[in-house]
This record gives structure tokens, C-alpha cells and sequence, in this order.
């Protein structure tokens, strides 16, 4: 079928054969969090391309119910692990988004304070979000954070506010920042650059020092160069293409690509988004961002091919892992966390129910839809007690910020942790690691 792009805005910049790759078979169905939630074909992955097909034909209007089912869409992409026919759904809800939001109105995110200051704002630079926490150190620390929620002054707070709230974690006192070099023990193997991000770099930051440990260990030579930025995930998947561009710009211009054999990076969501700056803009730095994205490997598929020095130090805890959705579905990487946590010595690693099915968190979803959010994150944690576990690992930050908010709600007490940290905790335990 010919179809005459010109007519249509919304969807116009989207290639047509996408929407013609999806046969509604709909084998996609029962790996789609929203759909094995609330039962709607809408809130499927064929259910959604069918409305994004439909608008781009001009056969229906984007109307507010329309917008409600796509916006919905956790972006978690398990619908293309499940696919038989190769649907690259990913991109297709992110552009299509871009686009709604760029059809304006009053359902642009952009005219939404919370989007505008909170997301868009605050959460992506390091500086104003260390700012804005430093209160929330100061009520956790003196007792004044539990008393409120115990008062249930909390909610006097908006409800995204109040979502906010109660996914901080307890603040502890910063580790320094990363230097700009640190240098492989022993042999040198690989010289690899470190992606700080945005929100890892602040709540994150022991994950950061515990990756750089362990690619030391490993013999890399670690770089952390200054001028990098926030990935822009947290702009494009809410529909802000052009900040999301600028970033991504950043970004190319502050790693010289010819200096490392990777850029290693421990946020799912973060490595994810690099790996796909190609696809997302069409201009004149398109190259430069397809080389960059060639460079970028998660590090637990980075050590993994590597072949990491076996830790010695003994883990005696029942684990069980959560795979993150940006890294299997988006990234195919399942195996490789798997891998490395099997050579730790006494850890045992029981399989989680309904592993691939998204928590809830999926970027700032949980801010900005928290009710399906805390349905996701419910089944999550009911999920993880079946188990038995005392330590669930998972390796994207938002999940692990989702995942510890269900321990706090459930009064379990359970280590929520990177498999980086596992892996740097087993060789600092050793005896024989000289990194500080």
C-alpha cells in the first residue's frame, strides 16, 4: 500500500514499513506489563501500533483517550524480545511521542511544571539534583523525613511530589568524586572510559567507584572524562527530542573514541539510549553518533567478553536476579550478569518469576504514572518473596530505586544491589586486591 507521508504530521517521520513489520499476531501480549495489567488490547504493543498506524493514516484523531493508551507504554520493549517478526516497537513509540508532544496543545509535557522543572530540569544535572537533595539528607538525618511520614504530612505534597518522596533511598554521605584516570592493576588489558550519567552520579555514586574497582582489577586503565553529560533518555522518552539532541552532542564531543576500546557504562537505561543515538536524529552528526554507539558496552557484557580474574571472596546469601528491561529487552543481554554472579563463591542464584517483566520504574514512569507503576512494582516484589532471597541484584538504577521502595513498603529487610558491587565486594574480601 502506498501511503502519502505529506498529508500526515503526526507519525509523518516514521518509516511506513515499520508499522507493517507487526502481523497482530499477538504473541507480544503476555510479555506487555500494561496489557497483563489491565486486560485492554489498547495497552498492548499491537494494540498501540495499530492506534500509531491509525493516526498516521488519518483514519482516527489523536484524541485525549488515544494519547492516554500510548502514554501508558512503559517503553520497556519486552514486546521485541517476544516478537517473532523483528517489530523494532522501539522505534516507533519514541518517535510517535516526540511527535505528539511537538503537535503542542495542552498535553505537551513541556507545559507541565513538573516535567519542565522536576524531569527535564533538576533530575539530569548533577549540581541542581545534589542541591535539591541536600534538605532531604538533612530530614533523613535528623529523624524528620520519618516523623512526616508517620504524621502523613507527606500528603500535603502533590502526588507526583509524594511519588517522589518515597523513592529516595536513605541518603548516606557521598564517596569523593571519581578522578579522571585510574590506572589497571597489574597487566593492562583494555583502557575503557566511564559513563557517570545523571542520577548514578548522585545516588549512585558507590556503584561508580565499585565499577571502576572492578575494571582495575581486570586489568583496565579507567577514564571518567569531565565534560560528559546526562544521556538524554529521560528528555526523548518523554518526548523532548531536542534537548535530548543537544545532550547526545555532548556527549560525542567528550569522548575522543579513538582513545578507548569501550565506553563502559552500569546504568541499563543509560547504555541503552547511547547504543541508539544513531537512530534517533538524522543530521549532520549522525556518523559521529553511530561511532560512539559502537564504542558503548554495558560492563557486565564488557567483562564478560573480557573474561573476568575469578573473585575469591565468599557471598554466603540466596540471591535472585531482576533483568533490567532496557538491558535485556533493548540491549539482549541476559546472560552476561548471570555469568559473572555464578563465579562468586557461596552465592546462590535462584531464578526470578517473571524476571523480564517490568518493576514499574522504567525511567521517570513511576513519577509520572505511579498508580500502574505501583501495580507493577506490587507483582514485582510478590514475585521476589516466592523466592526466598536476601539480596536481589539488578543492574539499572531505576530498578533499583523501585525495587528498594517495595522492600521499604513491604518491611522486609533485603540488600538490593549492582552485580558490579557484588563482583567489587567478593574481590575487596579476597585479601588481595591494592585498590583503595
Amino acid at each position: 500500500m502506498e501511503h502519502d507521508n505529506d498529508q500526515v504530521a503526526i507519525g509523518s517521520t516514521i518509516p511506513y514499513s515499520l508499522y507493517l513489520d507487526c502481523v497482530h499476531c499477538g504473541l507480544c501480549t503476555s510479555a506487555c506489563p500494561t496489557y497483563v495489567e489491565t486486560g485492554n488490547e489498547n495497552d498492548s504493543p499491537r494494540g498501540r501500533i495499530h492506534l500509531m498506524r491509525s493516526v498516521s493514516d488519518g483514519r482516527i484523531e489523536l484524541t485525549g483517550n488515544v494519547r492516554r493508551h500510548l502514554e501508558l507504554c512503559l517503553d520497556c520493549r519486552a514486546c521485541e524480545t517476544a516478537c517473532p517478526s523483528g517489530v523494532q516497537y522501539g522505534r516507533l513509540i519514541e518517535p510517535f511521542r516526540t511527535a505528539m508532544e511537538e503537535s503542542g496543545g495542552t498535553n505537551a509535557k513541556t507545559s507541565d511544571w513538573f516535567h519542565r522543572w522536576i524531569l527535564f530540569k533538576i533530575l539530569p544535572n548533577r549540581r541542581l539534583m545534589n542541591v535539591a537533595l541536600k534538605p532531604a539528607r538533612w530530614s533523613q538525618k535528623l529523624g524528620l523525613a520519618r516523623l512526616a511520614s508517620r504524621l502523613k504530612l507527606d500528603r500535603l505534597l502533590s502526588p507526583r511530589l509524594q511519588q517522589l518522596v518515597t523513592m529516595l533511598p536513605t541518603l548516606r554521605r557521598q564517596p569523593p568524586r571519581l578522578p579522571t584516570v585510574l590506572p589497571a592493576e597489574g597487566r593492562r588489558r583494555a583502557r575503557v572510559a566511564l559513563f557517570r550519567g545523571c542520577v548514578a552520579d548522585v545516588m549512585f555514586r558507590d556503584t561508580h567507584w565499585a565499577t571502576a574497582r572492578v575494571l582495575q582489577r581486570n586489568g583496565c586503565d579507567v577514564v571518567i572524562p569531565e565534560s560528559q553529560t546526562c544521556c538524554g533518555a529521560l528528555h526523548l522518552h518523554s518526548g523532548d527530542s531536542h534537548t535530548a539532541q543537544h545532550l547526545s552532542n555532548q556527549n560525542i564531543d567528550a569522548f575522543p573514541l579513538d582513545d578507548f576500546d569501550a565506553i563502559v557504562v552500569n546504568v541499563a537505561g543509560c547504555g541503552s539510549m547511547l547504543k541508539e543515538y544513531a537512530h534517533h536524529w538524522n543530521d549532520d552528526r549522525q556518523e559521529e553518533r553511530g561511532k560512539l554507539a559502537d564504542k558503548v558496552k554495558d560492563v557486565c557484557e564488557f567483562l564478560d567478553e573480557l573474561g573476568i580474574e575469578r573473585p575469591r571472596g565468599s557471598i554466603p546469601l540466596r540471591a535472585t536476579y531482576h533483568d533490567a528491561c532496557h538491558l535485556t529487552h533493548a540491549q539482549k543481554i541476559r546472560d552476561a550478569p548471570r555469568r559473572l554472579l555464578s563465579q562468586i563463591p557461596d552465592l546462590e542464584l535462584v531464578e526470578l518469576p517473571e524476571s523480564e517483566l517490568c518493576c514499574g520504574a522504567a525511567g521517570t514512569y513511576n513519577l509520572t504514572e505511579p498508580e500502574m507503576a505501583m501495580r507493577l512494582g506490587t507483582r514485582k516484589m510478590n514475585n521476589i518473596l516466592s523466592t526466598g532471597a536476601e539480596l536481589i541484584v539488578t543492574a539499572n538504577a531505576g530498578c533499583l530505586l523501585q525495587i528498594s521502595r517495595e522492600v521499604r513498603r513491604a518491611e522486609r529487610r533485603m540488600q538490593v544491589k549492582h552485580p558490579i558491587e557484588l563482583l567489587d565486594q567478593s574481590y575487596r574480601s579476597d585479601g588481595l586486591s591494592t585498590t583503595k
